[in-house]
C-alpha cells in the first residue's frame, strides 16, 4: 500500500476499555518514519481495580499519560533498559492503558534491523515490548504523544484479524492472584510472532 493509503485511527477507537481496545489493536499498525510494524500480541491494563496497572496507587508523574486523553502513547523504561510502548485507552481521567508486546514487520525491515542492532529477519527481532521499543526508536520522551495524529509516531488501521488467543499477562507476580490469572494478554493466532506462546488459548 502507498503511505497515503492508510487511515489513522480515530481518537474513539481507544476511548473504550483497555480490554476491548486490546483486542481491536491486533492487526492494527504502528508507523514511524519509515518503518511499519502490524501488532500481534498485546496485554491490556484496565481501570479501576487492576493490581498490575501503573495506576493502582493514582496519577504519578510517570504514569500521567495512561490518565488520557485516549490515544497518547505511554512510554516507561523497564529495569533502567526497555522503553515499553503502551498507547493510552477508556475515557480521560481513567488510567489504562495497551501495552504493545509484539509485532511483525510490514515496511522498513533494513531500518528496524539497524535500529535494534540485530540482523535476523524472524520473530526473535521483534518479540517482546523492549524490541518494539528500539525498533520504533522510543524512549520516554514520547510519553502523550497523540497516535491519532499525523506525524511522528501513528496508529493506524488495517483489517480485523481471525481468530485470537489469549491468557495471563507476563511479568505481574506483584500482582493479586485474579489479576495475575486474568485472561488479558491477547495474540494473532497462527502466527509466530508471539514474545510468550505458553499459556495462550484460543478465545
Amino acid at each position: 500500500m502507498a503511505a497515503d493509503d492508510y487511515r489513522l485511527l480515530p481518537r474513539s477507537f481507544f476511548a473504550r476499555d483497555a480490554l476491548e481496545v486490546a483486542r481491536d489493536l491486533l492487526g492494527k499498525l504502528l508507523r514511524r518514519d519509515g518503518v511499519i510494524l502490524r501488532i500481534t500480541e498485546v496485554e491490556a491494563y484496565r481501570h479501576p481495580n487492576d493490581s498490575a496497572n501503573h495506576c493502582r496507587f493514582g496519577l504519578t508523574e510517570r504514569n500521567a499519560a495512561m490518565w488520557g486523553p485516549p490515544g497518547r502513547a505511554y512510554v516507561y523504561l523497564c529495569y533502567g533498559i526497555h522503553n515499553m510502548l503502551n498507547l493510552s485507552t477508556n475515557e480521560e481521567g481513567e488510567g489504562a492503558a495497551v501495552l504493545i508486546r509484539s509485532a511483525e514487520p510490514v515496511l522498513g525491515l533494513t531500518e528496524i534491523q539497524r535500529r535494534r542492532g540485530a540482523t535476523t529477519t524472524g520473530p526473535a527481532l521483534l518479540t517482546g515490548p523492549g524490541k518494539i521499543g528500539q525498533a520504533l526508536q522510543l524512549d520516554t520522551s514520547w510519553s502523550h504523544h497523540p497516535v491519532t495524529e499525523p506525524g511522528g509516531l501513528e496508529a493506524l488501521d488495517a483489517p480485523p484479524v481471525g481468530e485470537i488467543l489469549a491468557g495471563p499477562r507476563v511479568g505481574i507476580d506483584f500482582a493479586a492472584p485474579a489479576d495475575r490469572d486474568a485472561p488479558w494478554r491477547l495474540a494473532v493466532a497462527g502466527t509466530k510472532w508471539v514474545s510468550a506462546p505458553k499459556g495462550l488459548r484460543p478465545v
